[in-house]
């Protein structure tokens, strides 16, 4: 918050006097005797302090009589001198020559040059039928507070007619070279206390769009109760944001417009790299913000791509602000070196590494890995990663370790016992796939002539085996047997997965049992490839066995079903559920909901930097060669699986609670 001294009628240059464009006002005369001294109290947003500020209106006596040629001399109408307060936020961390251009704005603005302003009021003009309005520049400085030194606050001063009601929009006008962030406009002097415009928003130059950007007032109104006066403005704020679906899209742009996943291949670059389109009748998938860039010169239907460092398109108001792009770029350079350690081990170290026990795992938590300049210069260019990265990697090897996971560090082989692969099927990151098991024998959905018979290869005798007595039908009816059941989903993709180098999966249900004692333990796995002619068994059951072999080999079946938990998880439950199914969403909020409606006000903190990840998870992680089809077990068919798991399993009344606990 920002601390901000008393205003007075000496507090900035005095300005000429302001434009007045409400229609047919033919005079503004204050009475010598009329002198106003409001103190108004508001709270200014700057960082995480905050100050109270108060104001005193000008005197009316620096206000000189104006009579219209037509005006009576008995006809007066007495104003009301306000004042609107105007936050601007710059960088934190500014280079010398964007100091340099600040200071230039900073004048700018001061003597009026910078940024227009115009209140526009509730009440309707009867003969331009629009809101009623008057403009000024914003002209003279408000002292900067020495403790938040990138926020900045400029004084505007208003004449306003008596009758002309509360303000209800404020349209701004950008006359400097480049856009800037608008954090508020608070305006004082109104009888009813101070008026506040929430901005948070950049707000582009005139050389860029020549319209002024339209700001509301704090109050929500549904569409019916709008006040005449800025009726128009809604529909015209909403029209500005909804494109004409023609053109590429321009970083100060705020258009929010819908496409298909179309940008994940690069063809042009390597066949290898070429990715089918998403959002078809074949592979149906939720729409994308769209950018407008041209096609690739191989596949006219698949969009070019841009690579890192330039950013994709989003909506002006969408990228990350200064402090979370720092977060991000901190978390995107952990995640970096923890999803891609192994093949950076392998690549930069002076062997490679093979791991021939625990121990030599263990040796990545603990010693971590080695990497002199010459072996670590070109893989690190070809990760893209930008000046950043490199100067993290000069800096020494103590990145280059994974953090060792809790679990782990209290016990080493915690990870390979039944209760802890039970317990993370809750606990883990992955607690949305178990299911209660409520009939059986299991069956398929799969088309039979494809895959094999439907009914799954775990019989009712095999199951009460591990039941410690318990009849089947018994602990059906108790809700103590559970599925977490990837049969479906993975079967059909099973083969191209394994047609990949170094790649080899199978589709998976596993059955675990909530004993008695209140524990959770797995007591089956199933495993299974499509049918082929050769081999009619396609399906294989597992249990713990007694003996070492068995053991081991219901180890490698757990091993299975988290890879394939990891890749649901990241591919369904994660990207598609979390990430892009809510960016049509998005989408659509801004374009049908004005930034008054209250549902806009309800979503648009949940809705957030969303736009802006999922582009950034377009251009590095989930693209065909990104860190996703590197680390899962789908490869290059990653998004393909997520398409068809849209397609069959999301439905929009199932995504919430307590909607999917009780279907789970």
């Amino acid at each position: 918050m920002l601390p901000l001294k008393t205003l007075n009628s000496n507090f900035s240059l005095r300005p000429s006097p302001p434009q007045v464009a409400l229609n047919r006002l033919r005079s503004i005369h204050f009475r010598p005797s009329a002198r106003r001294n409001l103190q108004v109290q508001a709270t200014f947003g700057g960082g995480d302090q905050s100050q109270t500020m108060t104001t005193t209106s000008l005197d009316s006596k620096e206000m000189k009589e104006k009579k219209g040629p037509m005006e009576p001399s008995s006809s007066v109408d007495e104003g009301i001198n306000v004042r609107a307060v105007v936050t601007i936020k710059k960088k934190m961390k500014e280079k010398i020559g964007e100091k340099l251009g600040d200071q230039w704005e900073y004048l700018v603005n001061g003597v009026g040059q910078g940024i227009k302003i115009q209140l526009i009021s509730h009440d309707i003009d009867p003969v331009t039928n629009s809101g009623k309005s008057v403009q000024t520049y914003v002209k003279g400085w408000i002292p900067k507070p020495s403790n938040v030194s990138y926020i900045v606050e400029y004084s505007a001063d208003f004449s306003v007619p008596s009758g002309f009601g509360c303000p209800g929009a404020v349209l701004i006008t950008n006359l400097h070279g480049k856009d800037f962030y608008l954090v508020e406009i608070i305006v004082h002097g109104f009888s009813g206390g101070p008026v506040f415009f929430p901005a948070n928003t950049w707000i582009h130059s005139r050389n860029d769009n020549p319209e002024s950007r339209i700001i509301f007032n704090n109050q929500a109104y549904l569409p019916s109760q709008t006040p005449a006066g800025i009726k128009d403005l809604r529909h015209e704020d909403l029209l500005s944001v909804r494109g004409n679906q023609h053109g590429i899209r321009k970083q100060h742009e705020r258009i929010y417009d819908y496409d298909t996943y179309n940008d994940l291949g690069n063809p042009d670059k390597d066949e290898e790299l070429a990715r089918p389109v998403l959002g078809g009748h074949e592979r149906p998938y939720p729409r994308r913000c769209r950018t407008g860039r041209p096609p690739t010169l191989s596949d006219p239907l698949s969009e070019s791509r841009i690579e890192k460092p330039h950013p994709v398109y989003v909506p002006r108001d969408e990228t990350f602000e200064e402090i979370k792009q720092n977060t991000f770029s901190a978390g995107r350079l952990k995640a970096l070196f923890h999803n891609l350690l192994p093949s950076l081990a392998a690549t930069l170290s002076s062997s490679d590494i093979p791991f021939k026990c625990f121990s030599d795992i263990d040796k990545l938590y603990i010693e971590g890995v080695l990497l002199r300049d010459e072996e670590s210069k070109g893989v690190v260019e070809n990760l893209l990663v930008g000046k950043m990265m490199k100067q993290v990697l000069s800096a020494g090897e103590s990145l280059l370790k994974y953090e060792i996971p809790a679990v782990i560090k209290g016990d080493k082989f915690s990870w390979l016992r039944d209760n802890e692969f039970a317990r993370q099927t809750l606990a883990g990151v992955n607690p949305v796939n178990i299911e209660l098991l409520k009939e059986f024998p299991i069956r398929s959905n799969l088309d039979p002539a494809l895959y094999g018979p439907p009914e799954s290869a775990i019989t009712k005798e095999l199951l009460e085996q591990e039941l410690s007595g318990m009849s089947l039908e018994q602990a059906i009816e108790e809700k103590r047997l559970f599925i977490l059941d990837y049969h479906d989903m993975l079967l059909p993709f099973i083969k191209k997965m394994n047609s990949l180098p170094g790649r080899k999966a199978y589709a998976s249900r596993t059955i675990l049992f909530y004993t008695k004692a209140g524990i959770l333990r797995p007591i089956a796995i199933e495993l299974s490839v499509p049918k082929m002619h050769s081999s009619p068994q396609n399906k294989r059951v597992y249990t713990e066995g007694h003996d070492a072999t068995t053991h081991w080999i219901w180890k490698f079946a757990k091993a299975h079903v988290s890879s394939n938990d990891a890749g649901v998880h990241q591919l369904v439950n994660h990207w598609l559920r979390t990430h892009a199914c809510m960016e049509p969403y998005i989408i659509a909020t801004h374009r049908q909901l004005s930034s008054m409606h209250p549902i806009y006000k309800l979503l648009h903190p949940h809705m957030r930097y969303t736009l802006e990840i999922n582009a950034l998870a377009r251009q590095n992680l989930i693209n065909g060669g990104g860190i996703i089809e590197a680390s899962f077990s789908p490869g290059k068919y990653a998004m393909e699986l997520s398409s068809a798991a849209y397609k069959n399993l999301w439905r929009f009344d199932m995504e919430s609670l307590p909607a999917d606990l009780i279907r789970r």
